[in-house]
């Protein structure tokens, strides 16, 4: 049996069960700051003579308890009236939370300390607010000896790695969401991960694991646990209620990114159009009692709930933002359908975010876009005019390059409904030029998840050329390598203005062979 205790020395909870069982939600604690304990402290009794087990101590972790006193109970005892023997107290154990981590690495064994048995009535005369206001105060040192800047998110990363998905590729993954976070202004504080057949239909993750998360985050001080995948509403609220820390998933963190980063009111259409659907679906599942929605007599009442109310308001918002993106494609078709009766060819510069798209678009063409090593450093595509000499006669002509945002591997399906009109500017280009960053260790994947995503479009885009950027950059060996598995493709760095001659050459050959009859 456990007893849960506040500082007023008021029974605030009892449970039968061991103090794992009968923890307290961490959405039913006290929300206080990483310099504080819960204010509770939780007295146990065990049949078992031994001090308490590490899912005893890891239930003190998770809630920050005050303290733990186990009361091992002996039922060799006198006998009571009535029949049957009564127990006794054998031995007490104290136990506490302790600011730093032994192991001292600060991200290791959770910080805890078991006293020796202690006598009962030493125990019962033990000043609790005086040991609890010296811990807190320890805490409270440690906590501001890190400086952490609390507009900050600390994020713990989860990596599920499933059948199918190979140890590099999972690496891979979880080095790119580090990126990604990082890309977003958090700050990424430790990882986790787990090898499963396949996710957990209800947590992704196991029901240890998620326990080994909420002990992880209460560790390092993380405010906010990002998974390497996608997570339905329902394992979403699962997370967040048994670990008491908000859960978001891959696609929220890329929302974010394009959130921040959208400058133009046409990306910012697209972006508001993506977050509206994806959160309108994580509104459902609160419960049928919240929906009046009956169609007949007995479900009319005098008004709407919240739910339902934010749900027809961002309904209505999603078809005033469809209408407007259909406008902006419209406008964009004329543009396009202008320079095809100019006759004027246009190449669309395509690849991984971060590939240098923008910035061999400015080497190219000084258009002066933003250029940053980040991941989606640039959203709104930007069209310059570029002078090349013609394939055949040698004369100066003109073609348009429009740099357009950069592809990710599994692309969130909102962002593609939500950009199909800046990415049709790919399906309707001429022809493609694919960038890949020859720098980056996964580059042979990245060409894999760009094709991937040029598969997957309704039309079937033009002839392309594959450009391997950022040479100054690459090893020796993965120059080789490159040069070995793609020979007809052009190695350039465009930072540093290396080989953009051979590129506008190249270019004039694709042009030429995009223009002439099948």
């Amino acid at each position: 049996m456990c007893a849960y205790i506040n500082r007023r020395g008021q029974v605030i909870r009892v449970g039968v069960g061991t103090p794992r069982q009968t923890q307290i939600p961490p959405l039913e604690l006290p929300r206080y700051g990483a310099g504080r304990l819960s204010g509770i402290r939780c007295v146990a009794t065990s049949l078992k003579d031994a001090p308490p087990d590490e899912s005893a101590l890891t239930a003190m972790a998770l809630q920050r308890l005050d303290a733990l006193v186990l009361l091992t109970l002996t039922g060799q005892g006198f006998e009571r009236r009535g029949g049957g023997a009564t127990g006794y107290v054998r031995d007490t154990y104290l136990a506490h939370l302790l600011p730093e981590p032994e192991d001292g690495d600060g991200q290791g064994a959770p910080g805890w300390i078991v006293f020796p048995p202690l006598n009962l009535d030493l125990l019962a005369n033990q000043d609790f607010l005086e040991l609890v206001e010296a811990l807190e105060a320890e805490f409270e040192r440690e906590f501001t000896a890190e400086e952490v800047d609390a507009g900050i998110d600390r994020a713990l990363l989860v990596g599920v790695m499933t059948d199918g998905t190979t140890r590099q590729e999972f690496e891979d993954g979880l080095a790119e969401l580090a990126r990604l976070v990082d890309t977003a202004g958090g700050q990424v504080l430790h990882t986790l991960q787990q090898r499963r057949p396949h996710p957990h239909p209800q947590t992704v993750v196991g029901e240890g694991k998620v326990q080994e998360i909420a002990l992880a985050a209460q560790s390092v001080g993380a405010n906010l646990i990002v998974f390497d995948r996608d997570l339905s509403p329902a394992q979403a609220r699962n997370l967040e209620t048994q670990i008491g820390v908000r859960v978001v998933d891959r696609t929220e963190v890329i929302l974010d990114i394009f959130a921040q980063r959208a400058g133009s009111g046409a990306g910012k259409l697209q972006v508001e159009l993506a977050q509206l659907e994806y959160m309108l679906p994580r509104l459902t599942g609160r419960g049928q009692a919240m929906s009046r929605l009956g169609g007949g007599i007995g479900t009319r009442g005098p008004g709407e709930t919240k739910l339902e109310t934010e749900r027809r308001a961002i309904g209505r918002r999603i078809a005033r933002l469809q209408q407007e993106v259909n406008q902006l494609q419209a406008h964009r078709a004329r543009m396009r359908q202008q320079r095809q009766h100019q006759e004027v060819p246009s190449v669309a510069i395509v690849g991984y975010t971060n590939a240098g798209k923008s910035t061999l678009l400015n080497a190219l063409t000084d258009a002066g876009v933003y250029t940053a090593d980040q991941l989606f450093a640039t959203l709104d595509p930007t069209t310059r005019r570029l002078v090349i000499a013609d394939a055949v006669t040698g004369d100066p002509r003109s073609i348009v390059v429009t740099d357009t945002v950069g592809f990710i591997h599994e692309l969130p399906p909102a962002l593609i409904d939500a950009f199909r009109a800046t990415l049709e500017e790919v399906t309707e280009a001429d022809a493609l030029l694919h960038l890949v960053d020859l720098s980056h260790p996964a580059w042979q994947s990245q060409i894999r998840s760009v094709m991937a995503i040029l598969a997957d479009m309704p039309v079937t885009p033009g002839p392309a050329l594959l450009a391997f950027n950022k040479i100054d950059l690459a090893g020796g060996d993965t120059l080789a390598l490159a040069r070995e598995e793609f020979p007809q493709a052009v190695f350039i760095s465009a930072s540093c203005g290396l080989g953009l001659e051979t590129l506008r050459q190249r270019l004039a050959q694709l042009i030429h062979y995009a223009a002439a009859p099948r």
